[in-house]
């Protein structure tokens, strides 16, 4: 199996059994592949908050999912270890959010990922920082090393 294979499968297996990101906030998957993912979701009234701007927990949801596809894409199971945030622009009604998630190191059991979200224009409305730790077990069973 290529390392592209990997990923894509890593994330048909997370995204099916990831009901929070699929019925809750209608993220859907651009793509997946080795240290990186490009997800996005349509901003509808159930996510305004009371400003009438998309919430920031639905926003940074979108980066965490992001960031969980790009960091687990090598079939070793990875979770967060830390993560910072910052927001840049509102959301709005009817914007559709891109996350973009690029692996900047990966050493040992830990890797730092870097996602950002920008709106259908291609502003910038948030960008966060992940910090990953490998656990064990796989996404998918796999042979090691495989």
């Amino acid at each position: 199996m290529t390392p592209e294979e990997r990923a894509r499968r890593v994330g048909e297996s997370m995204f099916a059994a990831d009901v929070a990101a699929r019925e809750t906030m209608g993220i859907e998957i651009v793509s997946v592949a080795p240290g990186r993912a490009v997800l996005r979701m349509a901003v509808k009234p159930l996510h305004l908050n009371g400003h009438k701007i998309c919430h920031g927990g639905f926003i940074f949801t979108l980066a965490d999912t992001t960031f969980a596809y790009a960091c687990n894409s090598y079939n070793r199971n990875a979770v967060a270890a830390g993560c910072s945030i910052e927001f840049l622009k509102p959301g709005m009604d009817g914007d559709l959010l891109t996350c973009e998630g690029v692996e900047q190191v990966l050493q040992g059991r830990h890797g730092i990922y870097d996602m950002k979200v920008t709106n259908q224009k291609g502003e910038v409305v948030a960008m966060f920082r992940g910090k990953s730790a490998v656990i064990p077990g796989q996404v998918f069973p796999e042979e090691e090393g495989a």
